[in-house]
């Protein structure tokens, strides 16, 4: 969806002034250094794109077994018996009767991809996967759109499609994930994130993979984070891929995290800046239960976008003491920064931020703790001994808390009805991670999934922050500039995303639902004048969500949007349900009209 701002409009916030904390001390600790050749070249506009057959077979491989990874002690929900004290609107408005900066209004939207264009894309020889995940980047005239597992090209300015739909490991030179009906078995691809960086003119995709077996598709622990850099503007010609290994157990170059076996680099997430481009991820045991860190992965910007033979990683662990946020608390999804309008942070030989969350390390899922990172002297990443260092800092904040589940309007729900079920699961709504971070108007602005109490109600809501950061030789230090909670009485707001402009006006955009709404998305808009505005509809849902995580286990739903600023632009991605109502006769016999599988 793509949001223009116009005329000045009055908007109702949250918003609260908080003092500056004192200066941070200094942390650092000195990277690990990989070396990581180019993999392949891969031309986009050569693919074809072949989709599978209309009608599938319900009881064909989906998740061959034994597949399970070792699970992680994160707080998924709040426990029973937690305080969830949080109500949006407490504390004084930092801009009392002043006006929002703009009205942003949608220009037009169109349907992307959604799972039935993942699953039949390369012959139909796709995994079924929960959530969609979701990427997004624009620059050029073109919109470049990715799920899980899939990917295309898009005009920016109508939405039409100007490459056919090609799975992830089409895209990235691989085998087919699962060529059906028996095998083989290629990488298991997911979990994407994309940016167009104007300075560079160039594209950079990242992506997960996991290796599988070829015989069994059972996994080998093997994983690697996948690094798409476009050889020129042009989205829908070559681009060149490097795998940088996430293993981290000694093997391929990498350090030993000490995971008793591989490591897995899960929700990597994509930031550049003037000298670099960063990839953040979270680092748990491959087989073994726990976790170990959020990993921050910097690269030259220059040698990516030369196409260089060879990268040089530098590798920070925040399960190093001295990168620790206490006693015990690695950091967790730093998120990185996407800076607006090449508006970098030059400070300290070029910085990039990052932001995290503690809520889902506390004993009750409660927070009152942001976290900032700068990582400092990025342009020597462009040198022959990269010199980067990394710091933090914990600001004083708003509480937030884990959010609970969401409910959704009831509705036909043919898989449901096939497994036993007479009514919608309810919808994850995260845990409190931050889901987004932007560096604009010389401002650090981040939104997360929250618990709010609205008249009494435990619902899912979104906090938002803005920052004023600021980096010297002692380390980072940050202000907040104001802060809110974003909920409404009747509904569930989830998985945030958001973009600002380089004047400072933002938009978030978000899933919408509850009891009288199926899943649906939403934005509002932010500045750091007024704060956050009246919730607005871009799409309303259809019907429930019927997948197949929704009943029973932990229902699967958004894991992230996506949103992109060109010029004065901003283009949004959250998912909503888009198919009418269905029965599970239609399921099984018709695919529900040609719009499930």
């Amino acid at each position: 969806m793509k949001l223009s701002h116009g005329a000045m409009l009055c908007a109702v916030a949250f918003a609260s002034a908080i003092a500056s904390p004192a200066f941070a001390a200094p942390k650092s600790a000195q990277p690990a250094l990989m070396s990581v050749a180019k993999s392949t070249t891969v031309n986009v506009g050569s693919l074809t794109g072949n989709v599978g057959p209309s009608q599938n077979n319900l009881n064909a491989l989906e998740y061959p077994g034994p597949k399970r990874l070792g699970s992680n002690p994160l707080r998924r929900s709040p426990a029973t018996g937690d305080a969830v004290p949080l109500a949006p609107g407490q504390g004084s408005p930092t801009s009392s009767g002043k006006r929002a900066k703009s009205n942003p209004e949608i220009i037009h939207s169109f349907e992307g991809l959604n799972h039935r264009s993942s699953r039949l894309a390369d012959n139909g020889n796709q995994f079924s996967g929960e959530p969609a995940d979701q990427g997004l980047c624009v620059g050029n005239g073109y919109i470049v759109e990715s799920v899980n597992s899939a990917i295309r090209v898009y005009d920016a300015a109508t939405g039409a499609p100007v490459t056919p739909t090609l799975s992830l490991n089409e895209f990235y030179g691989f085998a087919s994930t699962f060529v059906r009906p028996n095998g083989p078995f290629g990488p298991f691809t997911f979990d994407i994130s994309c940016h167009y960086d104007g300075d560079s003119n160039r594209w950079y995709h990242v992506a997960l993979d996991l290796d599988q077996d070829p015989v069994t598709g059972n996994f080998t622990g093997l994983n690697f984070l996948d690094l798409a850099v476009s050889q020129t503007g042009d989205p829908t010609g070559a681009w060149n891929v490097y795998r940088i290994p996430g293993m981290n157990d000694g093997t391929f170059g990498t350090p030993d995290h000490g995971c008793s076996g591989p490591c897995f680099a899960d929700f990597p997430h994509i930031g550049v800046d003037k000298n670099g481009v960063y990839i953040s991820t979270n680092e748990f045991p491959f087989f073994a239960n726990g976790f170990i860190g959020a990993q921050v992965y910097a690269i030259s910007k220059d040698a990516l976008a030369s196409g260089a033979a060879s990268i040089n990683v530098s590798l920070f662990n925040t399960a190093d003491a001295d990168l620790q946020v206490g006693p015990n608390q690695p950091g967790f999804t730093l998120w990185p920064a996407l800076s607006t309008a090449n508006q970098f942070a030059g400070e300290q030989g070029g910085t990039n931020y990052f932001v995290s969350s503690n809520a889902v390390f506390t004993n009750d899922g409660v927070s009152d703790e942001m976290i900032v990172w700068a990582l400092s002297n990025t342009k020597s990443l462009n040198t022959a001994n990269p010199a980067t260092r990394l710091t933090h800092t914990v600001v004083a904040s708003q509480n937030y808390a884990v959010p609970p589940a969401a409910t959704q309007k009831a509705g036909d729900i043919p898989f449901g009805n096939l497994n036993g079920f007479v009514t919608p699961g309810v919808l994850d709504t995260s845990d409190s991670r931050v889901l987004d971070a932007r560096y604009g108007n010389g401002k650090l602005w981040a939104v997360l999934g929250t618990a709010a109490d609205v008249g009494g109600v435990d619902r899912s809501g979104i906090g938002w922050f803005i920052f004023n950061p600021k980096v010297n030789a002692s380390g980072v230090s940050a202000e907040l500039n104001s802060q809110g909670i974003l909920a409404l009485t009747d509904e569930y707001l989830s998985y945030p995303t958001m973009a600002v402009t380089s004047s400072g006006r933002g938009v978030i955009g978000f899933t919408r639902v509850g009891p009288n709404l199926f899943p649906s998305v939403g934005y509002a808009s932010i500045d750091a004048v007024a704060g956050v505005g009246e919730v607005h509809m871009i799409k309303e849902g259809n019907s429930p969500q019927d997948g197949f995580t929704e009943y029973g286990g932990r229902p699967r739903w958004g894991d992230y949007g996506a949103a992109a600023v060109d010029g004065g632009d901003i283009y949004v991605a959250n998912q909503y349900i888009e198919q009418g109502p269905c029965t599970a006769a239609e399921l099984t016999n018709t695919d529900c009209n040609g719009t499930r599988v």
